[in-house]
């Protein structure tokens, strides 16, 4: 792996595309916080235009040929940030002055931006062929073609991002997260929104040379989405934007040579490729739906790991409160225990059985139950909950008896020994519930 930043071939790409994918995690974080996904995809669309007046305009220069490869780049991406930033300011110009809303501002700017610049293309498609090549390699990206120059290039923009964030950090956090707060602290809430948007249409002109137009807001938007998922803190979510980002870069180059090699070596007769651009998009989508998958606290999978365990235990301790109602010594069949508790026979029959290995209950041969002392207490530790619960709703809240019931068989399975010990203080120890059935003793349901 180290050859991808020391061979004179390998090195360039990678580096390039990595700085690229850092700046646009960055910034991404930002515009995803302000609930504007859409705004880097507008924006990425409306470089199209000045890419081609960009390198027609770098072309009419005397000392510029098309070999010259640093001055075509700067031309292209100087053209790409002013029609960027004409973009940005007509989606403002449309939303405040003419009331355009925002969804429809940004969607008519991507197409008439966009469809500028494939008219200034297919004209400098024939008067300036070479130069058209070269353009289309900021529609669709080709980041195998860069060299040390672009990391030079991508280098300064991504530094000027980094520096950016890290001497507004305290200002970009109070606005992004609190606007209204930001605005009784006097910061200047314009101006940093301002100097955002620069950021964000700088981070969309880095990004352009290495995955395209077409795929630019993906890398904008998947590295800031799979942070997320980790953590609530903006400084965290920046780090791990940043890592995903060069993550993505990374190992977008490696599975574009790799894979193709290899597709090379045992399907020579099909001519497959895998363009380093897309290949990094995938990358970055990968980590993102890994993450929204997987993530320790968010992750949908784990949610439902959760949500599923919860209700297990709440079947638990509901079959043990029923058992506990015919008393410390009763032993019964299955049949008058399952009644009641909704749910398969065959699932009751597993969470039974779970319970006798964890010593709640004591099964017999034929089949029986009956509840261990730790079992009867227990269950009466949950009974104890939903009357106090209960007795909270009815006496302290003003509910009525009839309705407190339901809400009882919710809490009793989450209520903490800390909110148990405030409620017995607050309720001064009661002995029963609001339909006076007898509320178990502290002393009976702690041992």
């Amino acid at each position: 792996m180290w050859a991808y930043f020391t061979d004179p071939v390998l090195r360039a790409p990678t580096i390039g595309c990595m700085l690229m994918c850092l700046a646009a995690a960055l910034m991404g974080v930002i515009a995803f916080l302000r609930k504007q996904s859409l705004l880097g995809e507008s924006l990425s669309h409306s470089t199209y235009p000045g890419v081609i007046i960009g390198a027609l305009f770098a072309a009419v220069l005397p000392s510029v040929t098309p070999e010259s490869e640093l001055a075509l780049s700067v031309g292209i991406m100087a053209g790409a940030f002013v029609t960027a930033l004409l973009g940005l300011y007509l989606i403002h110009f449309l939303e405040r002055k003419v009331k355009v809303p925002s969804d429809s501002a940004l969607c008519f700017i991507l197409s008439a931006f966009f469809g500028i610049g494939l008219t200034l293309a297919s004209r400098v498609q024939f008067s300036h062929t070479q130069l058209y090549k070269q353009t289309l390699v900021y529609l669709y990206g080709q980041a195998a073609t860069m060299t040390d120059i672009h990391i030079l290039i991508y280098g300064t923009m991504s530094l000027l991002l980094i520096a950016f964030i890290v001497l507004t950090y305290k200002e970009l956090q109070t606005v992004t997260l609190d606007r209204n707060y930001a605005t009784t602290l006097g910061l200047p809430v314009h101006l940093i929104d301002t100097l955002v948007f620069f950021a964000i249409v700088l981070a969309v002109v880095v990004g352009i040379r290495s995955v395209g137009v077409v795929l630019m807001s993906a890398m904008l938007i998947a590295p800031a989405v799979a942070a997320r998922q980790y953590t609530h803190h903006l400084f965290k979510m920046f780090v791990l934007a940043a890592l995903f980002g060069l993550a993505s870069g990374f190992f977008g180059n490696v599975l574009s040579v790799e894979l193709g090699q290899w597709l090379e070596r045992h399907y020579p007769d099909t001519r497959l490729s895998l363009p380093t651009g897309p290949m990094i998009v995938l990358v970055a989508a990968a980590i993102c739906v890994f993450s929204l998958l997987f993530a320790p606290e968010r992750g949908l999978i784990v949610r439902l790991f959760r949500m599923s365990r919860f209700r297990h235990q709440c079947v638990s301790e509901n079959l043990l409160k029923a058992m506990w109602r015919f008393g410390p010594d009763a032993v019964l069949p299955l049949h008058q225990i399952i009644q009641y508790q909704s749910g398969s026979d065959w699932y009751l029959r597993f969470v039974l059985r779970q319970l006798a290995r964890q010593g709640w209950i004591e099964r017999f041969k034929d089949g029986s139950y009956c509840l261990t002392p730790k079992g009867f207490q227990k269950a009466a530790r949950t009974v104890r909950l939903h009357r106090l619960w209960e007795v909270y709703l009815a006496d302290y809240l003003g509910v009525g008896a009839e309705r407190v019931h339901r809400s009882a068989e919710e809490m009793e399975h989450i209520i903490t020994p800390e909110l148990e010990a405030k409620l017995t203080i607050l309720l001064n120890d009661p002995t029963h519930d609001p339909h006076q059935q007898p509320i178990p003793p502290a002393e009976e349901t702690h041992g």
